[in-house]
């Protein structure tokens, strides 16, 4: 015997929230499936916490077009709801004169993509905000932010189920049946069950791969492959001198080697790009070596022996270190043919930023 439920939503991390509050509010009857113990342990707790502008994302992309809606949605609700966060700001930084063209292109991409109120900085300009700063000149980014995750994710979780929503932890879906006239899954764990859902939407992050390769009767070449790169963060010890995140011009696979502060003040530094064949999150003390030469290009004054091992994430791409970056995936009924079925594929950075708007799309395309 199966149960039938509405709608279910596979993975309890900020995506998955985001979406279960979204189809709740619609007044959908909706079940979050979550294999760990409970919300936001994977992805959604090891990002740095970044509400992102919007500046890098090719304009036609679906990152482009989620992160400047989300990025206002997400400054609203948290406002709304007193969850901590601060519009702190950020700074791109050239720190050779050759790097300056690439301030310029960032600029003109950013404006592309809806961004206001960037302004080009010269080295003193920069200087003047941040005495330890080392550039030849910066992009400001006002509208860049900084978020407690978990606080988030606290609240998106509260109002999904103040509009009825249900979450079920330990409840890994081992299998799916994809149908015309809805979809079997198999969950797992201590009491497992057979639930048989209308609508299914795959938000389970480093998980939705794999999981999409146990749907029987979803296509397998609109699947990606999986690829995994892994952040490390080091925090520094002792007071930080900077009051504005500092970003180098991005590298092909991430966006450098950056500073971030969290809402108590404390720095880190993060994430580098480490590509792994699985997701693990222990980071290797030696691996700060790269970091010191990479932090002194802006902030020259890093003290010997200042950083320390934080945490690691990993990035969910679904492109290899060789390959242009990729979009989001979203995958709904009118790219695969099955009624109320969206999966969430390569769902990184801005990710955080996006939920909300994220969650939109996902409702209108479930229809």
């Amino acid at each position: 015997m199966s149960t039938r439920v509405d709608c279910v939503v596979i993975g309890a991390g900020v995506i998955g929230l985001a979406c279960a509050r979204a189809l709740a509010h619609a007044g959908r009857e909706v079940l979050i499936l979550e294999a760990a113990d409970t919300f936001g342990t994977g992805i959604s707790s090891r990002s740095s916490e970044v509400i992102h502008a919007g500046l890098y994302y090719p304009a036609s992309s679906l990152r482009a077009r989620l992160c400047r809606p989300g990025r206002e949605a997400l400054y609203a609700w948290c406002a709304e709801r007193h969850i901590p966060h601060q519009r702190i700001g950020k700074l791109v930084v050239a720190t050779s004169a050759a790097q300056l063209p690439a301030l310029d292109q960032i600029a003109r991409q950013a404006r592309d993509n809806g961004v206001t109120g960037l302004q080009r900085l010269d080295a003193a300009e920069a200087r003047a905000l941040e005495p330890a700063l080392h550039c030849e000149g910066a992009l400001l980014s006002p509208d860049t932010g900084i978020v407690d995750s978990h606080a988030l994710m606290l609240s998106l979780l509260a109002d999904a189920q103040a509009a009825g929503a249900v979450l079920a932890t330990h409840a890994p879906v081992e299998s799916m049946a994809c149908g015309i006239d809805g979809h079997l899954l198999q969950v797992g764990g201590a009491d497992p069950m057979r639930l048989q859902a209308t609508r299914v939407i795959n938000a389970a992050g480093l998980g939705a791969i794999p999981l999409a390769r146990r749907m029987h009767g979803f296509p397998a070449s609109l699947i990606p492959t999986a690829r995994y790169a892994r952040g490390n963060y080091f925090a520094l010890q002792g007071r930080s001198p900077f009051t504005h995140l500092i970003y180098p011009v991005p590298e092909s696979a991430g966006l450098g080697v950056h500073l971030t502060l969290d809402l108590g003040g404390q720095a880190r530094f993060g994430p580098d790009v480490e590509w792994v064949g699985a997701p693990s999150y222990q980071v290797d003390p030696d691996r700060a070596e790269a970091f010191y030469p990479a932090v002194r290009r802006y902030w020259p004054g890093l003290p010997d022996g200042a950083l320390t091992p934080a945490y690691a994430g990993v990035r969910p791409k679904i492109h290899g270190p060789d390959e242009p970056a990729a979009d989001f995936m979203l995958l709904g009924p009118q790219a695969h043919g099955l009624p109320g079925l969206v999966q969430l594929f390569g769902i990184e950075s801005p990710g955080l930023t996006s939920c909300l708007a994220l969650a939109d799309a996902v409702r209108d395309a479930l229809g």
